[in-house]
């Protein structure tokens, strides 16, 4: 499986992952000059916007997914935020930025979401 086919299914599966939890998908794979937010999110109740990075890997070899976040890429993904919520009209109160990593091997996949990016 190619690395973009894996991605897709990365994210198609986050989604599923968040839906199931009650949140509503916005928008997917948002694009501007800062980088690209993979989905934005609405949490159940709609208090809160979420920018969740999917980062999927088929296996350990080079490090479990969540270690590819590292300082440079969480600055890019605060940026890219940024730059969404200045272009939406209503002005937006409450808002974070979450990771979920999913390791997809051979037994199925498996997801961690980690809260609130620091």
């Amino acid at each position: 499986m190619s690395r973009q086919t894996l991605g897709r299914r990365g994210e198609d599966y986050a989604v599923q992952h968040l839906e199931a939890q009650g949140w509503v998908i916005h928008q997917r794979n948002w694009r501007c000059r800062h980088g690209e937010i993979d989905i934005v999110a609405v949490t159940p109740g709609g208090d809160t916007v979420v920018f969740v990075e999917v980062r999927t890997r088929s296996s350990e070899n080079a490090g479990h997914p969540l270690e590819t976040i590292g300082v440079r890429k969480a600055a890019r993904l605060r940026r890219t935020a940024g730059a969404w919520l200045s272009a939406q009209e209503a002005f937006i109160p409450q808002f974070r930025i979450d990771v979920i990593g999913i390791l997809w091997s051979r037994r199925g996949p498996e997801i961690i979401h980690l809260e609130g990016l620091e």
